[in-house]
């Protein structure tokens, strides 16, 4: 099968099952599609036929989700979600995105490595030390994509919604290094992830994050300086789209991190470029295209994930195991969160349930599970880090997604004034 024939199933399947939820279900989009191909791929599971199974799951295999994200959907998404986030916004509220997308990240990994490790043994299951970080390290990263897509649905206030968006976004970087230096310890050099030393590691943080602002900078400068020089819109999104795909590709090409280059530039387009560099007709347009290009490749992408479980080294023990890792990511998160939060009160005041909302509305989504299988076919635990992985980002995205609207609309308007003493 040819790639357009591959790019034609998965879009009548995302259409398809777009317009069941959308005419029955009356779910968040992501969240429809992503419940409906997975029931459908589960009654593919218990009772299609084997030939048909199988050749769903040769399909499945060809299409290689990891790649398909990491490497070609994630750029795009990321950049129409920079496009609408207000730098001033985020500068006020720095420290805490920043200590969440950093240090944050980094507790939580250890955090949930250390409870799995201790977990494991109970079920009956063995894995090393080192493989448990390996989970901890592609685990605790918010994702982006599945953040600002559930975000759109709920009623958070913009100082809320701009502290989940702007860690979400930012926090790749640091969990991208995290993952490959522990995955690199894991399989002892081999494979995809090699082992470094502190050297290695602050080389590779330099060149991951320091790298990547600095191509984002830069190529979204120049970008901006075009669109001042031209008016007329077609030419002005056509720009967007080309500095997303290059700058994404230039920054693969460079050894830094992609993901981060793309939202430093998407946050140049949509601050300092709608307001020197185009006029209310050219925003206009550039909104609803990549409003457009946003819903279109998240409803691919969250077909993709339902449809997973086909491919999946799905067994009973490892599905336990993942069912008992909800609450220690969960727990893991909050403990992260309100670490971060507890030291910085001192200096800014935060409302009496930020923990609660920042823990709630930490999802984790695609990247999780694109890591996951990213990991080499060698590493003793893979299938089962991939399960628990597949487990938890399924119950993150239905019902963390699903009920965090209501928590915030749960909680009164007066408690979302910062400043407010906690209780």
């Amino acid at each position: 099968m040819e790639l357009f024939d591959l790019l034609s199933v998965v879009l009548v399947f995302a259409a398809l099952t777009a317009w069941v939820n959308c005419r029955f279900l009356g779910l968040p989009t992501t969240i429809g599609v992503m419940v409906l191909a997975l029931v459908v791929s589960s009654l593919g599971v218990l009772v299609a036929p084997p030939a048909l199974r199988e050749v769903t799951r040769d399909l499945l295999e060809r299409m290689d989700f990891a790649h398909a994200l990491l490497d070609v959907l994630l750029a795009f998404l990321l950049f129409a979600g920079a496009l609408h986030v207000k730098i001033d916004r985020l500068y006020q509220h720095k420290w805490i995105i920043g200590g969440l997308a950093t240090v944050g990240v980094l507790v939580s990994t250890f955090l949930v490595g250390g409870l799995i490790n201790l977990t494991l043994p109970v079920l009956g299951l063995e894995a090393s030390w080192i493989e448990c970080l390996v989970f901890g390290a592609l685990i605790s990263p918010t994702d982006p994509i599945a953040v600002l897509a559930i975000l759109k649905g709920t009623s958070a206030p913009k100082s809320l919604e701009t502290k989940i968006a702007g860690e979400s976004l930012f926090n790749d970087g640091i969990g991208v290094v995290v993952f490959i230096v522990i995955a690199g310890m894991a399989v002892g050099g081999h494979g995809d992830h090699g082992v470094l030393d502190g050297a290695g590691v602050a080389s590779l943080f330099l060149r991951e994050v320091g790298g990547s602002l600095v191509l984002g900078l830069a190529a979204g400068w120049i970008c901006v300086q075009l669109m001042r020089q031209v008016d007329q819109y077609q030419v002005e999104v056509l720009l967007t789209l080309a500095l997303c795909a290059g700058l994404y590709s230039l920054a693969a090409a460079l050894h830094s991190s992609g993901p981060l280059a793309v939202v430093v530039a998407g946050l140049m387009i949509g601050n300092q470029g709608k307001r020197l560099a185009m006029s209310s007709l050219t925003i206009e347009r550039l909104d609803v295209f990549w409003e457009l290009v946003d819903e279109i490749l998240n409803v691919v992408l969250f077909v993709f994930i339902g449809m997973e479980i086909l491919i999946l080294p799905l067994g009973g023990s490892s599905i336990m195991a993942g069912l008992a890792a909800i609450p220690l990511v969960l727990l893991a998160r909050f403990l992260a969160v309100g670490g971060a939060v507890s030291l910085l009160r001192r200096w800014r005041p935060f409302t009496p349930h930020a923990v609660k909302i920042l823990t709630w509305g930490g999802l984790r989504g695609g990247i999780s599970v694109a890591l996951a299988l990213s990991l080499p076919a060698d590493l003793p635990s893979r299938d089962l880090i991939v399960t628990m992985t597949y487990v938890v980002v399924v119950f993150s995205i239905v019902v963390q997604g699903l009920t965090v609207g209501r928590l915030v609309r749960w909680i009164p308007k007066e408690d979302f004034q910062e400043g407010v003493p906690p209780h």
